[in-house]
């Protein structure tokens, strides 16, 4: 019935730890968990009346039994209870666990026959956890033995390449989610009208200013026709952005005010403006982009083929001057 902890002490550190325990394991974002799932806070508060009610009912059960107790027996708890915490024999025997020396009184039982200046040394025994710990260390390493030298067990060089394998691939799969990690290498076109919208939102707030909010150009080239000064395509327009423009007169960075996400969202809205023809549109500059994934374009389209007809043209005259000459 002697309770080391107090109550007042037992109560609110078992409710803090289970309250943190929640906190880190439940994912509730930027809100507290109880916040967030109201469920969370209804079995908090269940916790914490169980605990008061378990508290209750065990006082109530040390008073019942104190009462039937004897005289005897209520001096041998009064007894117990005024004995110190070194006194008790869970102390006792947890100390044991960690030394085993022999009490000052009985030191001139394992006193060694050596004598340094009047210094003499004592036989006490290790430590019993050093002991178990030493072996243990026998027992690992008859195990590594067997595993890997006998049996032929992967090397240290085996794991590291597995792990740096595993590594990599756990890399990989997070960039797959981890939108701000996109670069120009990775990033792809973006088509859904969530994505287009959150690049519209940021168009009109950084871009309209210099492209007008058509993109039909202001200060800033014209976006919405084939022409494109430092190249089109939605790796093209990402570094640009990203990057900034043409030295002491393009456009500035914004890879320091805007996110990679961000980046290829209004990279992806600026792309989806091409032949919207707006009115007033800016004069053309650049060059017409071409992707090389594309078809050829229709002058391309026609050199190829006149090309092809001046091929068959002069293979023919080559096949008649052979047929004379055979002649």
């Amino acid at each position: 019935m002697r309770k080391i902890i107090p109550v007042y002490v037992r109560v609110p550190v078992l409710f803090a730890l289970v309250f943190m325990a929640m906190e880190y394991f439940i994912d509730s974002g930027e809100k507290p968990a109880f916040i967030e799932y109201p469920m969370v806070s209804v079995f908090l508060f269940v916790f914490l009346f169980t605990q008061i009610a378990i508290e209750i009912v065990i006082s109530a059960m040390d008073k019942i039994t104190y009462a039937i107790l004897t005289e005897e027996q209520k001096k041998q708890l009064a007894e117990t209870e005024a004995m110190g915490i070194t006194e008790t024999a869970w102390y006792k025997k947890l100390k044991g666990f960690f030394t085993k020396s022999k009490p000052i009184e009985e030191e001139d039982t394992i006193i060694l026959d050596h004598d340094y200046d009047g210094i003499k040394e004592l036989d006490n025994v290790l430590p019993p956890w050093w002991v178990y710990l030493f072996y243990i260390t026998i027992i690992f390493s008859v195990i590594y033995l067997v595993r890997f030298h006998i049996y032929g067990g992967y090397t240290q060089e085996e794991e590291f390449q597995k792990e740096m394998a595993e590594a990599k691939i756990a890399v990989e799969e997070y960039k797959k989610t981890a939108k701000d990690l996109v670069s120009a290498e990775t990033v792809t076109l973006l088509t859904e009208s969530g994505d287009l919208a959150s690049g519209k939102e940021i168009f009109n707030t950084n871009c309209a200013a210099c492209h007008r909010a058509d993109g039909g150009g202001g200060i800033g080239p014209n976006l919405t026709d084939a022409y494109w000064i430092l190249g089109g395509g939605i790796k093209n327009v990402f570094t640009t952005i990203m990057e900034g423009g043409r030295d002491g007169k393009g456009m500035v960075a914004w890879n320091g005010t805007l996110k990679p996400s961000e980046i290829q969202q209004v990279s992806s809205y600026v792309l989806s403006m091409q032949g919207t023809n707006p009115p007033d549109a800016k004069a053309a500059e650049g060059e017409i982009w071409q992707d090389e994934t594309e078809a050829p374009t229709t002058e391309e389209g026609a050199e190829n083929a006149d090309d092809k007809d001046a091929t068959e043209e002069t293979a023919a005259d080559t096949e008649e001057e052979l047929q004379v000459a055979q002649n």
